[in-house]
């Protein structure tokens, strides 16, 4: 088996006391969308910096394409083979899309055309735009570009598509995609949970600092225990309080009340719960998700802006 593009064994990173990195361990494979998942402050940014040696680790072994991030000459080795998209990318706002992806360009010893990187990012009807005139999805297309003037083997995405509306991050998705059938391998950072089911290969969920679960999607789902829920909408009052009486894991969206269920059996014995009680609710079944798998394993959900609740 081909030796993995990034391996980290127990990595740790303390400030202080404080442990932002609590014993990571993990493996990406050549070609493959690997996903960090988590809320702001689990753990996800320090990881992936100091895989690129923008940090260093306080414990732990790191290697990366090969290369030991603790070694003399590794740091320089990996940063000739990556590609990195920081978190609010920005650039400098009076050149144009070329002129910025030149300027990125010539930071290496070799790079790749300019304009095939235009190309493969749907950039080149806006080649010669200023970059403060872009709109938000576009300037994070073009830290995308810019990632890859390099001709990176790992390419970094630390949140690419924080911020951007749903129409926009979707096609900023199918870039992604396409990098991986370009042969690259993507390491992600999100705390979208749509994000990360829909890109990923496979996915670490962060938690505290730890990695509280790693699988592919659809094995996470099906680790957990959770196979489908019920959701109760408009539900009188009183729902809640009447599942809870035959069901652990009963819990609240926003005004909705939502149920795991295994088999029929779970289905007929809520639904008959609230009608012997006469109270209203319009139900919906609603298959496992990842975040359904984050909820039973964080015990708390992500907000829009990443923050836990």
């Amino acid at each position: 088996m081909a030796e993995p593009v990034v391996s980290v064994q127990g990595l740790v990173k303390r400030y202080g006391q404080a442990a932002a990195v609590d014993g990571v361990t993990l493996e990406v494979q050549k070609g493959e969308i690997f996903a960090l998942l988590g809320p702001n402050g689990a753990g996800k940014t320090t990881t992936v910096e100091i895989l690129e040696c923008i940090r260093k680790p306080t414990a732990g072994t790191v290697r990366v394409l090969g290369h030991s991030v603790s070694d003399p000459g590794g740091p320089a080795e990996i940063k000739k083979r990556i590609g990195v998209l920081a978190q609010e990318f920005n650039t400098l706002g009076r050149l144009t899309v070329t002129e910025n992806l030149e300027f990125f360009a010539g930071m290496y010893d070799s790079h790749v055309d300019v304009g095939d990187v235009l190309d493969l990012l749907g950039l080149r009807e806006k080649a010669h735009t200023r970059f403060a005139e872009l709109s938000g999805g576009m300037k994070q297309r073009v830290g995308i570009a810019a990632a890859l003037v390099n001709d990176p083997e790992l390419v970094f995405l630390d949140e690419p598509t924080t911020g951007l509306d749903p129409e926009i991050r979707r096609a900023t998705w199918n870039v992604i995609r396409e990098l991986r059938s370009k042969g690259r391998s993507v390491m992600l950072t999100t705390h979208y949970m749509d994000e990360a089911e829909a890109l990923a290969d496979r996915i670490a969920i962060l938690v505290r600092g730890k990695v509280a679960a790693m699988d592919t999607p659809a094995g996470l789902i099906s680790d957990s225990g959770i196979s489908r829920t019920l959701v109760f909408t408009n539900a009188a009052e009183g729902v809640f309080g009447t599942l809870r009486r035959f069901f652990d894991d009963v819990s609240m969206e926003g005004a909705d009340v939502v149920v795991p269920y295994r088999d029929m059996r779970d289905i007929q014995v809520a639904i008959g719960a609230i009608t012997e009680r006469g109270l209203q609710a319009e139900v919906q079944m609603r298959s496992a998700s990842i975040e359904d798998v984050f909820l039973k394993l964080a015990g708390f959900r992500i907000t829009e802006s990443g923050d836990a609740r």
